[in-house]
């Protein structure tokens, strides 16, 4: 072999290791990060679950002591009750109100690109900021809208303060501050069905409901799926909007599990017990991914 195929061969063999390790190296940073505040923290929280840990003093293990008093602990799974009710009405809104809006945005209508980044906008704020944009609103004594109700002479509403007013405001602030997030799932799933589907329709005479309820709704099945697992979730991880806009009350009418869970760690500083709630919570929100991932047969229905 002579010196120069000798040295071509050195140079194809360096290429092929740069190209087989170039991947690798795309995928470090993301995987560090996801190793430091994620799996990390997750381990261990999964090993506090097995203690009694205050923060302050040495651990004491405890076995399955955290779980079994949890399965005893009425307050928890009166709270996850409560977080799956507020799952139940928010979820269909948000997915209601995110259809009906990408549908009107999915057309060719003036100043489109402007309501699209209107409807967008709120989810760009901070949960802490919605909820106290918020309160500004329904406030008892100082909100915008009793101020109104005031003027035209009708009584304010304790909107805060009574417990269904106070759930109707959470639940209003959530859907104002997620739907733009799925309607942009929403507009890129109408707009992946093919329009022959919407001539053919049309050349038979179906307009209408008809239209939707036989074309873009199965044809949206995917996304659909995807909307209301990734609603689904986010609503049993909700926390700082509604700690931030009712303080979880009146009374424990709006605290949700999350809320909960922060309340025993870092109020009652039972470390050991919230961890032992975070991992049931987990283990909860990971039946829904299994559930999503299962009904979709891996994302490609």
């Amino acid at each position: 072999m002579s010196g120069g195929q000798s040295l071509n061969r050195k140079k194809q063999t360096g290429q092929t290791r740069k190209l087989a390790i170039a991947p690798y190296l795309f995928v470090l940073p993301n995987l560090l990060i996801f190793g430091v505040f994620i799996v990390i923290p997750s381990l261990l929280g999964l090993y506090y679950s097995f203690h009694v840990y205050d923060g302050l003093n040495p651990m004491k293990f405890n076995g399955l002591g955290n779980y079994i008093k949890i399965i005893g602990d009425k307050e928890f799974w009166t709270t996850i009750g409560r977080t799956g009710i507020y799952a139940a009405i928010v979820v269909p809104l948000i997915y209601a109100v995110a259809l009906g809006i990408a549908m009107m945005l999915a057309r060719e209508i003036r100043m489109r690109g402007l309501f699209r980044a209107i409807f967008y906008w709120p989810t760009m704020i901070s949960f802490i900021i919605v909820g106290l944009t918020w309160k500004w609103i329904f406030g008892d004594s100082f909100g915008i809208l009793n101020h109104m109700l005031t003027v035209i002479g009708v009584e304010p509403i304790g909107f805060l303060t009574s417990p269904f007013w106070a759930n109707a405001a959470v639940i209003i602030a959530t859907v104002w501050s997620r739907a733009g997030f799925f309607m942009v799932i929403f507009i890129a799933g109408l707009q992946a069905i093919p329009t022959d589907y919407y001539e053919a329709a049309r050349l038979d005479g179906a307009t209408g409901i008809k239209v939707f309820r036989h074309i873009t709704l199965p044809l949206l099945k995917p996304t659909s799926l995807l909307v209301f697992m990734l609603a689904l979730i986010d609503a049993f991880k909700a926390f700082p909007l509604m700690f931030a806009l009712t303080g979880g009350g009146p009374g424990k009418e709006t605290t949700y599990i999350v809320q909960y869970i922060y309340e025993i760690g870092f109020t009652k500083q039972e470390l050991g017990l919230a961890s032992a709630m975070s991992v049931m919570l987990f283990i909860i929100i990971g039946g829904f991914s299994a559930l999503q991932f299962r009904m979709s047969k891996g994302g490609a229905v």
